[in-house]
């Protein structure tokens, strides 16, 4: 690249490069390399379309389009993703942060806004964003974001360094075998729940990408919602709730049952802002 490419040459350019790679989305891709590279939000790439790229600033694109053609997540070639209106660390030890696990976040916030220096754990927290969300919306809330990944906690570390939270702490933990310390105010995950005969089913960026172990059970996409049900009645307080992200289709329900079938109250699915059932929310 000789010539000099103003911002408005790169989104002309990358339109059409992804239109002809069958990309449903072209100029979203550019942006979002745009908004990393030049550490902007979307508006400010169009009010500063004359200003050119540097060389290295080229050449760092030339290799993020390179490996987005070859459909690796943006996310994980940035290392970035925004949850609940903040940026996070993110890398390809733990799942990307979705719109959806959102709700998830509105739906605890409902349940602790009134309690006194709340207990909140957090499984499977990948990343750390529901942990640290829940941590920078609620001061005075103590929690503990647990995974069985060392590198997944060490990403979330790096999260929790980054928002400057001294409330919120991730320990390496194997849920299965092991029980949390202590007593909760309010127990939330976004466990793995996809079926293992599902897997073939997921987009090809999720099936060829993101880590299996953060996307199924290798199972039926229930043995978490087992043990939760189950250490639920161990570490939770009376009148303490669980709130769950679920998946598809029946999912929704098996889940439900599950959590009836261990005596928990005030069971109910709520669905997110797409119309689907998307959390579980019960009551000890």
């Amino acid at each position: 690249m000789s010539k000099t490419w103003r911002i408005i040459d790169i989104v002309d350019w990358a339109v059409l490069y992804f239109q002809q790679k069958k990309f449903n989305n072209p100029r979203s891709e550019i942006e979002w390399f745009l908004r990393s590279i030049l550490n902007c939000s979307k508006l400010d790439i169009y009010l500063r379309f004359e200003e050119p790229l540097t060389i290295d600033q080229l050449s760092v694109l030339k290799n993020w389009v390179k490996r987005r053609i070859k459909h690796e997540p943006p996310q994980y070639i940035t290392g970035s993703c925004e949850f609940y209106g903040r940026s996070f660390i993110i890398s390809p030890d733990v799942l990307i942060p979705r719109q959806e696990t959102e709700r998830l976040i509105d739906i605890a916030m409902g349940k602790i806004k009134n309690l006194n220096f709340p207990k909140v754990l957090d499984i499977g927290t990948g990343s750390g964003c529901i942990a640290a969300t829940l941590a920078k919306e609620k001061h005075d809330s103590k929690i503990l974001g647990v995974d069985i990944s060392k590198n997944a906690i060490k990403i979330a570390e790096k999260n929790r360094v980054a928002l400057s939270l001294d409330n919120v702490t991730f320990e390496t933990m194997d849920i299965l075998i092991e029980i949390p310390p202590n007593k909760y105010d309010i127990l939330v995950s976004n466990p793995p729940y996809v079926a293992k005969n599902e897997m073939n089913t997921l987009m090809k960026e999720v099936k060829n990408h993101e880590p299996h172990i953060a996307l199924t059970d290798f199972d039926d996409g229930l043995t978490f919602y087992k043990r939760i049900a189950e250490i639920g009645k161990i570490i939770l307080k009376p009148n303490s709730w669980v709130i769950l992200e679920v998946g598809i289709n029946g999912h929704p329900d098996r889940v439900k049952l599950i959590f009836n079938d261990c005596n928990y109250e005030s069971i109910e699915l709520i669905k997110d802002y797409n119309g689907d059932d998307r959390v579980l929310v019960a009551k000890l």
